[in-house]
Protein backbone atom coordinates (compact mmCIF):
# COMPACT_ATOMS: atom_id res chain seq x y z
CA UNK A 1 0.00 0.00 0.00
CA UNK A 2 1.03 3.08 -0.77
CA UNK A 3 1.60 6.04 1.99
CA UNK A 4 -0.69 8.50 2.87
CA UNK A 5 0.65 12.00 1.75
CA UNK A 6 1.60 14.82 3.56
CA UNK A 7 -0.99 16.60 6.20
CA UNK A 8 -2.54 20.02 5.05
CA UNK A 9 -3.33 22.90 7.04
CA UNK A 10 -7.57 23.79 7.42
CA UNK A 11 -8.32 27.15 8.93
CA UNK A 12 -11.37 26.26 10.80
CA UNK A 13 -11.83 29.67 12.18
CA UNK A 14 -9.73 33.00 11.96
CA UNK A 15 -6.09 32.10 13.05
CA UNK A 16 -7.05 28.51 13.99
CA UNK A 17 -5.60 25.72 11.93
CA UNK A 18 -6.38 22.20 12.16
CA UNK A 19 -3.38 20.09 10.16
CA UNK A 20 -5.18 16.86 8.83
CA UNK A 21 -3.21 13.91 8.28
CA UNK A 22 -4.72 11.40 5.89
CA UNK A 23 -5.55 8.64 6.09
CA UNK A 24 -6.01 9.27 9.72
CA UNK A 25 -4.89 5.29 10.66
CA UNK A 26 -1.92 4.13 12.68
CA UNK A 27 0.59 6.38 13.55
CA UNK A 28 -0.98 9.12 11.40
CA UNK A 29 -2.44 11.92 13.86
CA UNK A 30 -4.25 15.03 13.65
CA UNK A 31 -2.49 18.02 14.83
CA UNK A 32 -3.17 21.78 14.74
CA UNK A 33 -1.80 25.81 15.72
CA UNK A 34 -3.12 29.04 16.78
CA UNK A 35 -1.79 31.30 15.23
CA UNK A 36 -1.05 35.33 17.13
CA UNK A 37 1.17 38.59 16.29
CA UNK A 38 4.05 37.26 18.38
CA UNK A 39 3.80 33.41 18.29
CA UNK A 40 2.10 29.96 17.85
CA UNK A 41 0.70 27.41 19.96
CA UNK A 42 0.72 24.07 18.32
CA UNK A 43 -1.17 21.02 19.19
CA UNK A 44 0.99 17.98 19.21
CA UNK A 45 3.43 17.11 17.13
CA UNK A 46 3.56 13.72 14.97
CA UNK A 47 4.83 10.56 15.00
CA UNK A 48 7.97 10.70 12.44
CA UNK A 49 10.10 13.36 11.62
CA UNK A 50 8.73 13.90 7.98
CA UNK A 51 5.67 14.62 8.90
CA UNK A 52 6.59 16.48 11.64
CA UNK A 53 8.69 18.66 9.46
CA UNK A 54 5.68 19.05 7.55
CA UNK A 55 3.46 20.10 10.18
CA UNK A 56 5.93 23.09 11.15
CA UNK A 57 6.67 24.13 7.43
CA UNK A 58 2.30 23.81 7.52
CA UNK A 59 3.27 26.63 10.50
CA UNK A 60 5.59 28.43 8.47
CA UNK A 61 3.23 29.22 5.36
CA UNK A 62 0.63 31.10 7.46
CA UNK A 63 3.13 32.91 9.77
CA UNK A 64 6.54 33.89 10.68
CA UNK A 65 5.64 33.88 14.39
CA UNK A 66 7.38 31.48 16.33
CA UNK A 67 6.09 27.91 18.08
CA UNK A 68 5.87 29.38 21.53
CA UNK A 69 3.72 26.69 22.93
CA UNK A 70 3.24 23.01 21.85
CA UNK A 71 0.32 20.92 23.92
CA UNK A 72 0.54 17.46 24.07
CA UNK A 73 -3.13 16.17 24.02
CA UNK A 74 -1.57 12.64 25.78
CA UNK A 75 1.87 10.21 26.16
CA UNK A 76 1.50 8.30 22.77
CA UNK A 77 3.93 8.77 20.57
CA UNK A 78 2.20 9.52 17.02
CA UNK A 79 1.24 12.75 19.37
CA UNK A 80 4.49 13.40 20.77
CA UNK A 81 7.52 11.88 19.02
CA UNK A 82 8.38 14.63 17.02
CA UNK A 83 8.57 17.04 20.25
CA UNK A 84 12.20 17.20 20.14
CA UNK A 85 11.38 19.63 16.49
CA UNK A 86 10.15 22.25 18.79
CA UNK A 87 13.29 23.34 20.44
CA UNK A 88 12.08 26.91 21.78
CA UNK A 89 8.80 25.72 22.61
CA UNK A 90 7.34 25.13 26.31
CA UNK A 91 5.70 22.04 26.37
CA UNK A 92 2.77 21.52 28.06
CA UNK A 93 1.18 18.09 29.22
CA UNK A 94 -0.99 16.73 31.90
CA UNK A 95 1.11 15.52 34.49
CA UNK A 96 0.91 12.26 34.25
CA UNK A 97 1.91 12.59 30.71
CA UNK A 98 5.15 13.02 31.49
CA UNK A 99 6.12 9.52 33.64
CA UNK A 100 4.08 7.74 30.79
CA UNK A 101 6.28 8.90 28.06
CA UNK A 102 9.19 8.53 29.60
CA UNK A 103 7.91 4.51 30.13
CA UNK A 104 6.91 4.37 26.61
CA UNK A 105 10.03 5.88 24.76
CA UNK A 106 10.24 6.54 21.42
CA UNK A 107 8.58 4.79 18.71
CA UNK A 108 10.28 1.77 17.00
CA UNK A 109 9.68 -1.05 14.50
CA UNK A 110 8.97 -4.31 16.82
CA UNK A 111 7.32 -6.56 14.60
CA UNK A 112 3.82 -5.61 15.45
CA UNK A 113 3.31 -2.77 13.15
CA UNK A 114 4.84 -2.76 9.98
CA UNK A 115 8.12 -1.17 9.69
CA UNK A 116 7.91 2.95 9.18
CA UNK A 117 11.33 5.04 8.70
CA UNK A 118 11.11 7.27 11.98
CA UNK A 119 13.95 9.80 11.32
CA UNK A 120 16.17 11.49 13.92
CA UNK A 121 13.83 11.66 16.79
CA UNK A 122 14.57 12.78 20.60
CA UNK A 123 12.00 12.17 23.28
CA UNK A 124 11.54 15.10 24.66
CA UNK A 125 9.06 15.27 27.66
CA UNK A 126 6.97 18.26 28.60
CA UNK A 127 8.19 20.19 31.17
CA UNK A 128 5.35 22.41 31.92
CA UNK A 129 2.45 19.98 33.56
CA UNK A 130 -0.95 20.47 35.29
CA UNK A 131 -3.51 18.44 36.76
CA UNK A 132 -7.12 20.24 36.08
CA UNK A 133 -6.22 22.58 33.58
CA UNK A 134 -4.93 25.76 32.92
CA UNK A 135 -5.33 28.43 30.46
CA UNK A 136 -3.00 29.62 27.48
CA UNK A 137 -3.77 32.91 25.56
CA UNK A 138 -2.65 33.90 22.12
CA UNK A 139 -2.81 37.22 21.67
CA UNK A 140 -6.37 38.04 23.53
CA UNK A 141 -7.95 34.64 22.52
CA UNK A 142 -8.08 32.04 25.57
CA UNK A 143 -7.90 28.18 24.94
CA UNK A 144 -8.50 25.99 27.93
CA UNK A 145 -6.71 23.15 28.47
CA UNK A 146 -8.48 21.18 30.10
CA UNK A 147 -7.82 17.38 31.76
CA UNK A 148 -11.31 15.31 31.81
CA UNK A 149 -11.29 13.93 35.20
CA UNK A 150 -10.86 10.38 34.55
CA UNK A 151 -8.76 7.83 32.31
CA UNK A 152 -10.46 7.87 29.15
CA UNK A 153 -8.38 7.14 26.09
CA UNK A 154 -5.48 7.10 28.54
CA UNK A 155 -4.63 8.51 32.06
CA UNK A 156 -3.38 12.02 30.96
CA UNK A 157 -5.86 13.06 28.01
CA UNK A 158 -6.14 17.15 27.45
CA UNK A 159 -8.56 18.47 25.19
CA UNK A 160 -8.00 22.44 23.93
CA UNK A 161 -10.86 23.76 24.11
CA UNK A 162 -11.11 27.62 22.43
CA UNK A 163 -15.01 28.67 24.15
CA UNK A 164 -14.48 31.81 22.44
CA UNK A 165 -15.02 29.89 18.61
CA UNK A 166 -16.30 27.22 19.73
CA UNK A 167 -13.63 25.48 18.67
CA UNK A 168 -12.36 21.98 20.09
CA UNK A 169 -8.87 20.06 19.61
CA UNK A 170 -10.27 16.61 21.15
CA UNK A 171 -7.27 14.89 20.87
CA UNK A 172 -8.04 10.71 20.75
CA UNK A 173 -10.86 10.86 22.86
CA UNK A 174 -12.53 11.25 19.49
CA UNK A 175 -11.56 10.02 16.24
CA UNK A 176 -13.67 10.48 12.89
CA UNK A 177 -13.83 7.34 10.67
CA UNK A 178 -11.24 5.40 12.65
CA UNK A 179 -11.91 2.65 15.51
CA UNK A 180 -10.96 4.26 18.99
CA UNK A 181 -8.31 2.50 20.75
CA UNK A 182 -8.64 1.74 24.37
CA UNK A 183 -5.57 -0.30 25.27
CA UNK A 184 -3.80 2.31 27.17
CA UNK A 185 -7.45 3.75 28.97
CA UNK A 186 -10.84 2.63 29.82
CA UNK A 187 -14.02 1.94 28.09
CA UNK A 188 -16.40 2.79 30.44
CA UNK A 189 -14.25 5.47 31.24
CA UNK A 190 -14.33 6.81 27.52
CA UNK A 191 -17.91 7.03 27.68
CA UNK A 192 -18.29 8.75 30.90
CA UNK A 193 -16.24 11.57 29.32
CA UNK A 194 -17.87 11.54 26.07
CA UNK A 195 -21.26 12.11 28.03
CA UNK A 196 -20.29 14.23 30.99
CA UNK A 197 -17.64 16.41 29.80
CA UNK A 198 -16.89 16.49 26.14
CA UNK A 199 -20.73 16.52 25.02
CA UNK A 200 -21.57 20.03 27.54
CA UNK A 201 -19.07 21.75 26.18
CA UNK A 202 -21.40 22.20 23.48
CA UNK A 203 -18.34 22.88 20.40
CA UNK A 204 -19.45 23.33 16.89
CA UNK A 205 -15.97 22.18 15.33
CA UNK A 206 -13.73 19.42 16.66
CA UNK A 207 -10.61 18.65 15.48
CA UNK A 208 -10.36 14.88 16.46
CA UNK A 209 -7.19 13.23 17.23
CA UNK A 210 -7.25 11.31 13.50
CA UNK A 211 -9.97 11.89 10.86
CA UNK A 212 -11.17 15.00 9.34
CA UNK A 213 -12.33 17.82 11.07
CA UNK A 214 -16.43 17.35 11.77
CA UNK A 215 -18.98 18.76 14.36
CA UNK A 216 -20.39 16.96 17.56
CA UNK A 217 -22.35 14.58 15.44
CA UNK A 218 -18.72 12.54 15.71
CA UNK A 219 -19.91 12.30 19.59
CA UNK A 220 -22.61 10.10 19.32
CA UNK A 221 -21.16 8.14 16.14
CA UNK A 222 -17.90 7.28 18.83
CA UNK A 223 -20.09 6.73 21.69
CA UNK A 224 -22.03 3.69 19.95
CA UNK A 225 -18.97 1.81 18.76
CA UNK A 226 -17.89 2.52 22.75
CA UNK A 227 -21.17 0.88 24.37
CA UNK A 228 -20.92 -1.70 21.13
CA UNK A 229 -17.64 -3.05 22.89
CA UNK A 230 -18.71 -2.80 26.59
CA UNK A 231 -21.91 -5.22 25.34
CA UNK A 232 -19.81 -7.33 23.18
CA UNK A 233 -17.14 -8.01 26.21
CA UNK A 234 -20.10 -8.25 29.05
CA UNK A 235 -21.89 -11.03 26.68
CA UNK A 236 -18.01 -12.60 25.50
CA UNK A 237 -16.98 -13.17 29.86
CA UNK A 238 -20.21 -14.73 30.39
CA UNK A 239 -19.71 -17.12 27.26
CA UNK A 240 -16.56 -17.92 28.87
CA UNK A 241 -14.34 -16.87 25.07
CA UNK A 242 -11.72 -15.39 24.60
CA UNK A 243 -11.12 -11.49 23.56
CA UNK A 244 -9.48 -13.07 20.61
CA UNK A 245 -12.15 -15.91 20.05
CA UNK A 246 -14.84 -13.28 20.36
CA UNK A 247 -13.40 -10.94 17.86
CA UNK A 248 -13.19 -13.37 15.59
CA UNK A 249 -16.55 -14.60 15.67
CA UNK A 250 -17.89 -10.41 15.64
CA UNK A 251 -19.74 -9.03 12.95
CA UNK A 252 -18.28 -5.24 12.73
CA UNK A 253 -21.45 -4.31 11.67
CA UNK A 254 -21.58 -0.12 10.67
CA UNK A 255 -17.96 -0.43 12.13
CA UNK A 256 -16.82 -2.28 9.61
CA UNK A 257 -15.79 0.40 7.46
CA UNK A 258 -13.98 2.98 9.78
CA UNK A 259 -9.69 1.97 9.56
CA UNK A 260 -7.63 -0.21 11.89
CA UNK A 261 -10.42 -2.36 12.93
CA UNK A 262 -8.31 -4.93 14.37
CA UNK A 263 -8.53 -2.87 17.77
CA UNK A 264 -11.66 -4.24 18.52
CA UNK A 265 -9.18 -7.64 19.96
CA UNK A 266 -7.22 -4.44 22.15
CA UNK A 267 -10.57 -2.45 22.95
CA UNK A 268 -12.06 -5.80 24.30
CA UNK A 269 -8.84 -6.97 26.36
CA UNK A 270 -9.36 -3.46 27.96
CA UNK A 271 -12.93 -4.24 28.71
CA UNK A 272 -12.25 -7.38 30.39
CA UNK A 273 -9.37 -6.47 32.36
CA UNK A 274 -11.21 -3.37 33.77
CA UNK A 275 -14.60 -5.50 34.11
CA UNK A 276 -12.96 -8.49 35.87
CA UNK A 277 -10.06 -5.77 38.35
CA UNK A 278 -7.85 -7.69 36.71
CA UNK A 279 -4.17 -6.55 35.41
CA UNK A 280 -3.94 -5.67 31.61
CA UNK A 281 -1.39 -7.80 29.26
CA UNK A 282 -0.70 -5.09 26.73
CA UNK A 283 1.61 -7.16 25.07
CA UNK A 284 -0.69 -9.85 25.14
CA UNK A 285 -3.37 -7.84 23.49
CA UNK A 286 -0.89 -6.82 20.69
CA UNK A 287 0.21 -10.03 19.87
CA UNK A 288 -3.73 -10.85 19.86
CA UNK A 289 -4.46 -8.12 17.15
CA UNK A 290 -1.57 -9.61 14.75
CA UNK A 291 -3.24 -12.88 15.32
CA UNK A 292 -6.47 -11.25 13.83
CA UNK A 293 -4.83 -10.07 11.21
CA UNK A 294 -3.73 -13.03 9.89
CA UNK A 295 -0.59 -12.79 11.75
CA UNK A 296 0.67 -10.27 10.03
CA UNK A 297 1.96 -6.94 11.20
CA UNK A 298 -0.82 -4.30 11.59
CA UNK A 299 -0.37 -1.69 8.92
CA UNK A 300 1.16 1.40 9.58
CA UNK A 301 1.61 3.88 6.80
CA UNK A 302 3.11 6.63 9.16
Amino acid sequence: MSRPGPGRAQEVSDGIHAFVQPDGSWMINNSGFVVGSSGVLCVDACATERRTRDLLAAVAEVTAAPVRTLVNTHHHPDHTAGNGFFPNATIVAHEQARPEMRALGLPGNDGIWSDVDYGDLELQLPFLTFTDRIAVWVDDLRCELIHPGRTAHTTNDVVVWIPERSVLFAGDLLFNGGTPFLLSGSVRGSIDVLEHFLAPLGATTIVPGHGPVCGPEVVDEVLGYLRFVLDLAARGREAGVSPLELAQETDLGRFADWTDGERIVGNLHSAYAEESGQPLDAGAALRDMVAYNGGRPLTCLA
